[in-house]
């Protein structure tokens, strides 16, 4: 799939000059204790469609979640703190509004000049937000004359400001939610080959559908993290104290029995742990010399060396979730070596989720990277084969 076939109108298809756009961005970013954004990552991604706005003379209006607030207004969860380092980055007037509907905000947004913006306060101060309440969409709706989506990482829910609100106002995508689902759908397509997905992360129930759809396109699929324990449980390595996901056991199994092309590649040797600690005792071992009350907390030196040379030497490399304890730093080093892989291989990559972000920030490889998605949960459902409300709801392009 390439720019040409891209099936959604985007803000290129429209005439933004004196309009109201209300876009839905994804500012939830990390933040320290004083909640000052810390990774301006997501914040950074929108600025070709915050920009291309602002030179044509629209309106714009931010709405976007942060966090986890429940549905009650919780400043520990404002994003008036953005309002500094978007006026930076946009180089233009940035007003905040402390609410997201009502009286105010319509009139904040009302008073917006062409070239500026009015950043909202967190929609999930509201519960209706992630109901997908469609009289709260309506209320979002008289903020704005024109709806864009440019948070990919969010169009995997329906929510309110996500898919009721195209209801209401003519929707189209922006530019980097555009760039992330022809890249995606590139890869599902016609990936140029060996294709080589990279799956890691703690749970088999959050990846044993993107395995299953993405086996058939794929040359190679390397399983590591935690997810990797229950697939050498499941084929009869003894795993000591290491999590497991009972659950999948069987699921696992016949997953591997019917991968006839032998395309699954799990690890041969693994660090494994006397306690689940920075500091704990620690050892490289074979994926059969487990301790009994020890845990794998990452990949070993072979299965390093192993993987990485299956990424350098791949034509497209995508990768997903962390290959062990990431956020020790002791047990880092697989997957810091997998994002150093993954930077050097001679193809396109694609890094999604927010531990494989991490990784490829630490090591300092981002810009090595073709692609760095801001959607993980997006990025999963849309690799598993899944419709996305978000992108559903947009309007289709002219032939």
């Amino acid at each position: 799939m390439s720019i040409a076939t891209y099936h959604k109108k985007t803000i290129r298809d429209i005439d933004v000059r004196g309009k109201r756009v209300l876009v839905r961005v994804d500012f939830n970013v990390p933040r320290d204790d004083a909640g000052n954004p810390t990774d301006l990552t997501r914040v950074n991604s929108t600025l070709p469609t915050l920009n291309y706005l602002l030179k044509r003379g629209a309106h714009v209006v931010l709405m976007s979640h942060l966090g986890r607030p429940k549905g009650e207004r919780n400043l520990k969860y404002s994003l008036a703190n953005l309002v500094p380092q978007l006026q930076r980055l946009l180089d233009t007037k940035v007003d905040f509004c402390d609410d997201c509907i009502g009286p105010k905000a319509e009139e904040m947004a009302a008073a917006v000049q062409p070239g500026e913006v009015l950043l909202l306060e967190n929609l999930r101060f509201y519960r209706e937000e992630e109901a997908n309440d469609k009289g709260f969409a309506a209320k979002l709706a008289k903020l704005g004359e024109i709806y864009v989506n440019d948070a990919f990482g969010t169009v995997h829910r329906a929510h309110a400001s996500i898919s009721a609100i195209a209801e209401f106002l003519p929707a189209v995508s922006g530019l980097l939610l555009e760039k992330d689902l022809v890249m995606m759908s590139k890869i599902l397509a016609a990936p140029y080959r060996p294709c080589v997905a990279i799956m890691g992360g703690s749970k088999v129930s959050d990846k044993i559908g993107v395995i299953r759809n993405l086996l058939p396109k794929v040359d190679r699929l390397l399983i590591g993290g935690a997810m990797a324990n229950t697939f050498l449980y499941a084929m009869g390595h003894k795993m000591g104290a290491s999590k497991l996901s009972d659950d999948y056991v069987e699921l696992v199994r016949e997953l591997l029995q019917n991968d006839v092309e032998k395309k699954i590649m799990l690890p041969e040797d693994l660090v494994v742990a006397d306690s689940f600690d920075n500091n704990a005792r620690s050892r490289n071992v074979g994926i059969d010399d487990v301790p009994e009350g020890w845990m794998a907390l990452d990949m070993g030196e072979k299965t390093i060396n192993t993987y990485s040379a299956i990424i350098r030497s791949a034509a497209t490399v995508i990768w997903n979730g962390p290959m062990g304890v990431f956020e020790m730093p002791n047990f880092a080093k697989g997957t810091e070596a997998i994002a150093v892989a993954c930077a050097k291989s001679q193809g396109s990559t694609i890094v999604g989720g927010g531990d494989s972000l991490a990784a490829i920030d630490q090591v300092g490889v981002s810009y090595m990277i073709t692609h760095v998605s801001t959607g993980g949960g997006s990025t999963l459902e849309y690799l598993e084969g899944r419709r996305l409300p978000g992108v559903d709801v947009l309007l289709e392009a002219e032939d």
